[in-house]
């Protein structure tokens, strides 16, 4: 992202490209068996554990019992006859997990037992301490679970999007740009100036704000290829988006840091 990148550079915009996502290839799925189908569930389970965990927890369940319930939902899950169950009409991923997740929760409930972990093929290698971690820190906000797992999926796809742009600066040499300016993804917030900032990487002012304006609209471009991902059609994106942006937006307001990021 230096100042004599060209746009040619740039990846061509979404629309164009959309041609099969991870969704559509998982609702296909259901009855056979399929090295794609595999490895864009285990994409998209891994995106969404974290999330589903969380409404599992804001349910009322201990962290050990969450986590149990979530790896014994993907395990069902993986055995792909759930996945006939998938409507086409509700072409979100996320529509449809909840869905299923409650569902679940429900069978659970009426059966007085689940399957431990332990009697189960673990799913994913996961950090569960984090995930616990990252839910006790939210868990001050007081919100029904139903949100809590729509915060947990727009931040997921945020953490995505920002984890592909590193991963892109860094094979390009440049990480050291990327720690400096990634505080401008959102808005301009930051302790320095432009002009501070040109100092310190030894650019003009110019390219500093160049590199800035590229610097968001590559990340602007990931987070719409992980949206893409979650849906079966492109005319699902922007409507996804934009109900991406209102959770956010939501959740800053209840956590009362709405106004320190420009979304």
């Amino acid at each position: 992202m230096s100042n004599s990148q060209s746009d040619s550079q740039l990846p061509s915009s979404l629309p164009r490209e959309f041609t099969t996502t991870h969704w559509s290839v998982v609702l296909v799925a259901g009855g056979t068996a399929s090295s794609a189908a595999d490895g864009a569930l285990e994409h998209l389970c891994r995106t969404y554990w974290y999330p589903l965990y969380a409404y599992v927890r804001r349910h009322g369940h201990s962290e050990s019992d969450a986590q149990d319930l979530t790896q014994s939902f993907f395990a069902r899950l993986l055995e792909r006859k759930h996945l006939r169950l998938a409507d086409r009409n509700q072409g979100r991923f996320r529509t449809f997990l909840l869905s299923s997740l409650k569902n679940f929760l429900i069978n659970e409930w009426k059966r007085g037992s689940r399957e431990k972990r332990g009697g189960t093929r673990k799913i994913f290698s996961l950090d569960e301490e984090t995930a616990e971690a990252r839910f006790a820190s939210e868990a001050f906000i007081e919100q029904p679970p139903d949100s809590v797992y729509d915060r947990g999926w727009a931040a997921t796809l945020l953490e995505r999007a920002l984890t592909s742009l590193r991963s892109e600066f860094e094979q390009s040499g440049k990480l050291d740009l990327f720690q400096r300016l990634k505080v401008f993804v959102w808005g301009d917030k930051c302790a320095l100036s432009y002009a501070e900032m040109a100092v310190q990487l030894n650019m003009t002012e110019g390219a500093v704000k160049v590199s800035v304006h590229r610097l968001r609209q590559r990340y602007g471009e990931l987070l719409r290829a992980e949206v893409a991902q979650t849906v079966s059609t492109p005319d699902e994106v922007n409507e996804e988006l934009r109900y991406l942006l209102s959770v956010i937006r939501d959740g800053l307001a209840k956590s009362g840091n709405l106004g320190e990021e420009k979304l």
